[in-house]
């Protein structure tokens, strides 16, 4: 595929030298900044940063900025002679989440700004970018992106292929349907950048130490008390993980065991040398995804390299360098890259080579980079895996992680990124090596919504597994806990449903529509066993005690009540989302969602005191979940335990335990998460199979079925129910979602967060939950929302949803999100009044549609729903 014009340089010239071996800037500037420390290593900091790459140099920058004093910066090579090195130099805002936009975007306007600040010149060029469609779906996911982009207020727009032409002539056009225009993406030159930064961050008292390796980190009390080194001792009160591709290593060799789930794989990228008539530099980066490739000016000529379908996963045994080189060359695995770029652009076949560089890149489980403290020791932060953006995130992720140690929180809402999204189940190797295979080409794959990965799983599963999966579940995986998304019919085509890829309306509509159906008819059972499940015992009250505090509502209720509240933080926000059972008076069943088993847990053994007599246990691995949705799930559960379940017997949000066949000990609860009459079983797994089976059997007669999860969002959207994760996060307020009446204002009790929502009542909020029902949009023909759709009221971007579903019973799309209210540029008090004059539409992929909003359920528009029903039936019977 390469032709004589493509022979590789046996030696790499100066200027090539220059980029990859980051040696004489980088030292230079060490040696300037440390001469008047003293030359033997302090004994002392309060923050010891491991790391001198791109991400280690930001945060030390960034927490200087915030005014901390000694900072430790310690590199066990040279500053920057790790990935740093081998980046590709570009920092681009096309992230698929909002907050990698955020932190690239901001990256990008801190290295601008760093040739100011420190006279050193990071190579900064601003050439924008061009992301190219060969198929619709590419074009509609583009559209979808430049939407979301335009809500956070980056310069974008979709142009036609000869505009693609005309802004960079090389790029061959005629397999094209369109591009996403970037003007405000940029180029760097990596070393530079990490020098500029380093020699900021030493400029305010940084002390920055090389060839020094961290080998172990001591933890004392739950907390970070000292660091060894191969030059000795330093105490300190935190410690940061940047060590990048041995940030695993660094995290399992630590007293207490910190997981760090990233794993390596090999990456490589093309330099050729100067063109014959030679690229400007401010050429627009090509991003071609389809074609798994990326390409930008490089000194006159091309540096070009992608995500191959079957990358090569390395470091798998832990093997340590004190500096990362490049690797082997392998023109045989780079050739469907290599071909790619010549299809794009022709006329680099008349171009020679100048070296193929094989560098190392670390990838996380979901493609998302690592930030924050650690679950298990106080003090312990990483900033890691940043899945080849590294250079894009590094400066915004840096600012957010230096915020977090500062204030206790980031500027921004991180729980996508957050560390403590994983737990130690992900941190196996073989786990991890399986995994990045598949990370690794998902960057440039097309991804339809509600997509889920395809290795590492079956790694956590409900006793009833197999016997759902007869009966046709298809799963998908959340936190490592394989979960019913819907069962195929008998007689389906399993493998085109699949298959099946759309921004339209899926292959699983009639299917889940069916599983609808039945849970407002009939019953139906989900299997429900991964959410997350606590126990919190005392000898007293000091469990009590615990959740009052902790909790925004009110807990001391009769045994067997049920609360559902939110744990807050001290800015009223939540942190956790739950329902707690009152199951005697010193005892506490906690129920919150599957991917808060580490934070949750986190959360309140931070704030539990140091009592023997109080206890809590993770039992959530001890508890099987049934959920019994449906008006004939009182039938079955009566049938089955030979007591009344009717509403007079059995009032809401309340617990028992009850038999169920031959089974002991089960907690039925009267509670579904949807809003539809039901009851949740707790059944501890030794019975789960018995339970299920007689449930099964009984309710033959009443039409029971299995159903799945996106039957349950479906329910639980129409009925304005907001999940944590997804509508809910640490900077939302009760008094913003309309969950006032789940705290406790009436109790003299100051609960985290009570200081906070009294100044917010007083003050009025500035941002609403609230529902969209959309009108005028088709469901058969036109795009779906799914979320991250912006919100226009009376014309202007007034929010984002955060989450969508199809509503069966009202036969229309409904969105739940966030408005905001802006005047002057500045957040003002948002009323209902305001909220309900304005006139809303939800823009899905550049086309908006007209919505009807509101603050509460649209209990009004279910009834006419019914009604139309109803006077349909009776014309339908009246014409017979």
């Amino acid at each position: 595929m390469r032709g004589s014009a493509w022979c590789v340089c046996p030696r790499a010239p100066v200027l090539l030298r220059r980029w990859l071996c980051a040696g004489g800037g980088a030292r230079r500037g060490v040696r300037v900044f440390s001469s008047e420390a003293p030359p033997t290593l302090p004994t002392r900091a309060r923050v010891l940063i491991c790391g001198g790459g791109v991400v280690g140099t930001s945060v030390a920058y960034h927490l200087a900025k915030l005014g901390w004093t000694e900072i430790l910066l310690l590199e066990q090579g040279r500053l920057g002679a790790g990935t740093t090195r081998f980046c590709a130099g570009i920092v681009s805002v096309a992230k698929p989440l909002s907050i990698e936009s955020q932190m690239a975007d901001y990256s990008s306007a801190l290295y601008e700004r760093l040739q100011q600040e420190t006279g050193v010149s990071t190579g900064f060029v601003r050439t924008g970018s061009l992301c190219l469609a060969q198929n619709q779906d590419r074009f509609l996911s583009l559209k979808r992106l430049a939407s979301r982009l335009k809500a956070l207020g980056v310069a974008c727009s979709i142009i036609k292929p000869k505009e693609v032409s005309k802004l960079h002539p090389l790029v061959n056009i005629h397999d094209l349907v369109g591009a996403l225009h970037l003007p405000g993406d940029a180029v760097v030159s990596p070393p530079d950048v990490n020098h500029a930064m380093a020699m900021a961050a030493a400029a305010h008292g940084v002390q920055i130490f090389e060839h020094t390796s961290v080998t172990h980190v001591l933890v004392k009390n739950g907390h970070v008390a000292a660091v060894e080194t191969d030059r000795g001792s330093v105490e300190c009160e935190y410690f940061v993980n940047c060590a990048g591709q041995w940030a695993y290593e660094l995290g399992q060799s630590s007293e207490v065991k910190v997981s760090v789930p990233l794993h390596g794989c090999e990456h490589f990228y093309l330099l050729t040398k100067p063109l014959s008539e030679p690229l400007p530099s401010n050429s627009p980066v090509v991003i071609d995804m389809d074609g798994r490739i990326y390409a930008r000016s490089w000194h006159g000529g091309i540096l070009s390299g992608g995500f191959e379908k079957n990358p090569k996963p390395i470091f798998t045994e832990g093997r340590n360098q004190l500096e990362v080189q490049n690797m082997q060359e392998d023109w045989d695995h780079f050739e469907p890259m290599l071909s790619a770029l010549l299809r794009r652009m022709p006329t680099l076949e008349a171009c020679e080579v100048q070296q193929l560089v094989n560098c190392p890149e670390s990838f996380t489980p979901d493609m998302r980079c690592l930030m924050g403290e650690t679950p298990g020791a106080g003090g312990y932060f990483v900033l890691a895996g940043m899945n080849s953006s590294g250079l894009s995130f590094a400066g915004g992720a840096g600012k957010f992680l230096a915020e977090w140690m500062t204030h206790g929180y980031p500027s921004a809402n991180v729980w996508p990124l957050d560390i403590k999204r994983f737990g130690n189940l992900q941190s196996s190797r073989t786990f991890l090596r399986h995994r990045v295979m598949e990370v690794m080409p998902l960057l440039y794959e097309l991804k339809v919504p509600r997509w889920d990965f395809q290795t590492g799983r079956q790694l956590r599963t409900s006793p009833l597994y197999d016997r759902l999966d007869t009966q046709g579940a298809r799963w998908m995986e959340k936190h490592g806990f394989e979960r019913a998304k819907y069962f195929v019919p008998a007689g389906k085509d399993l493998l085109a449903l699949d298959q099946s890829k759309t921004f339209y309306k899926p292959d699983w509509f009639d299917i889940v529509g069916a599983e609808v159906k039945c849970c407002k008819e009939a019953v139906c059972v989900i299997d429900m066993s991964s959410f997350t499940k606590f126990e919190l015992t005392s000898s007293g009250d000091q469990a009590l005690h615990l959740l009052q505090r902790l909790c925004a509502n009110d807990l001391d209720v009769p045994v067997g009540h049920i609360v559902h509240t939110g744990m807050l933080n001290a800015r009223g926000g939540y942190e956790n989302d739950c329902s707690v059972v009152r199951l005697s008076k010193h005892s506490f069943f906690i129920i919150s969602p599957t991917d808060q088993q580490v934070h949750c847990w986190s959360w309140i053994k931070q704030h539990m005191p140091s009592d023997p007599q109080l206890h809590l246990e993770d039992v959530s691995w001890k508890y099987t979940a049934l959920n019994l949705i449906g008006p004939r799930a009182m039938d079955v559960l009566s049938e089955l335990s030979y007591v009344s379940m009717t509403p007079e017997h059995f009032p809401s949000l309340f617990c028992k335990e009850m038999s169920v066949g031959y089974a002991n000990g089960i907690r039925v609860m009267s509670m579904t998460h949807t809003g539809e009459p039901g009851f949740m079983l707790y059944i501890p797994i030794e019975y789960a199979l018995h339970v299920y089976n007689e449930v099964m059997s009984v309710g033959q007669k009443y039409g029971i079925r299995n159903a799945g999860y996106y039957a349950l969002r479906s329910l639980r959207i129409e009925k304005f129910f907001a999940f944590w994760g997804q509508d809910l996060d640490s900077f939302t307020t009760p008094l913003e979602c309309g969950r006032e009446f789940r705290v406790k204002f009436d109790k003299d009790t100051d609960f985290l967060g009570r200081a906070a929502l009294l100044q917010q009542r007083e003050v009025g909020v500035t941002r609403r939950f609230l529902m969209l029902v959309l009108e005028d949009h088709d469901a058969e023909l036109d795009l779906w929302p799914w979320w991250g759709e912006p919100i226009y009221r009376s014309g202007q971007l007034a929010g984002t949803t955060t989450s969508s579903a199809y509503s069966y019973t009202l036969q229309r799309h409904v969105c739940l999100g966030f408005i905001q209210r802006l005047e002057g540029g500045a957040p003002a008090v948002l009323t209902p009044e305001f909220i309900n004059r304005g006139d809303y539409e939800v823009e899905i992929a550049g086309q908006r549609f007209p919505a009807k909003a509101k603050l509460y359920p649209f209990s009004s528009l279910f009834a006419q729903q019914r009604r139309r029903k109803e006077d349909l039936e009776l014309s339908n019977f009246q014409s017979k």
